[in-house]
């Protein structure tokens, strides 16, 4: 059975005001339509709400219980209702971001907590993809934008801009792994020993083709999670997020000293040229390059 949503709004407008009459004035109109709304609510239901013994309305048992569950009622009418003034007004339904690994802002909780209250009907989905992989998914219209390692180029139909946050990567063994007995670690003595290396569709991020191509046979992964416990198994070395071993692989892993690191990668967001933003995925583009060049 389906409730007038007028009827749902004139009881909650009574008990707040407290009268029959006062609900009227609010809502515009007549005391008799209210109170008609009201009886055919409480017909509907089966229950009597108010008490209209005395001067003024009471609320009955019933009508308490029911106050409540008539509030969550037209909470989500009023929810449903933006939702729909928001798509009609060319409000995107879901945005879609594609994070890495190898990032970390320390704004980043601020903006999503912007992102929520501004846009709060938004359905929020966030993916993890490395490099190529992520230029793929916005490529297809899988995802609207992307966070990634700054790449040497990108195809026409991606935009993209460099943000203010880098990557910071360094060169990291578990601790048994015969590497970490050593003070430092030249190239030669890396090539000694098995690498262990992202594997995407495109492998473009922190620069590491002056790495030197170990004897033994690359073990590879899809995300740098993957390869920072293959690291801390003792199977080879990897370049890794210094930020993601200290906070997921604090104590298991050794950071190497090697000639030329840590080093750092610049950050872009991309997003489609061929498919236009909606207000969230624009306003979310606009935070991401405040004060920086778009290209």
């Amino acid at each position: 059975m389906s409730y007038s949503p007028e009827a749902l709004e004139a009881f909650a407008q009574t008990v707040a005001l407290g009268s029959f009459s006062a609900a009227a004035r609010r809502l515009g109109k007549s005391q008799s339509t209210v109170s008609e709304a009201i009886s055919r609510l409480e017909i509907d239901l089966g229950l009597e709400l108010f008490d209209r013994s005395s001067k003024h309305p009471v609320l009955t048992e019933a009508g308490k219980a029911m106050l409540g569950r008539i509030e969550d009622v037209l909470a989500a009418s009023d929810k449903l209702r933006r939702a729909a003034g928001r798509l009609a007004d060319g409000m995107e339904p879901r945005l879609t971001l594609v994070l890495s690994d190898a990032n970390q802002f320390a704004d980043f909780e601020i903006r999503m907590a912007e992102l929520d209250q501004r846009f709060p009907e938004l359905e929020l989905e966030c993916v993890f993809a490395e490099h190529g992989d992520a230029i793929n998914l916005i490529q297809s219209g899988r995802a609207s934008l992307g966070l990634l390692s700054a790449q040497p180029s990108y195809p026409p139909e991606v935009g993209y801009a460099t943000i203010a946050e880098r990557a910071d990567f360094g060169l990291f063994v578990g601790h048994k792994h015969p590497l970490a007995a050593e003070q430092q670690v030249d190239y030669q003595k890396l090539a000694a020993y098995r690498a262990l290396r992202l594997n995407t569709l495109v492998d473009q991020g922190v620069p590491t083709d002056d790495l030197p191509i170990s004897g033994h046979r690359p073990w590879s992964a899809p995300n740098y999670l993957l390869l920072m416990d293959m690291a801390a198994f003792g199977f080879g070395w990897s370049a890794l997020p210094r930020w993601l071993v200290k906070g997921y692989a604090d104590g298991k892993l050794k950071e190497l000293d090697v000639p030329g690191w840590p080093r750092s990668s610049a950050v872009d967001v991309i997003w489609s040229r061929q498919r236009s933003l909606g207000p969230a995925g624009a306003w979310l583009l606009e935070t991401f390059t405040r004060h920086r060049g778009e290209r």
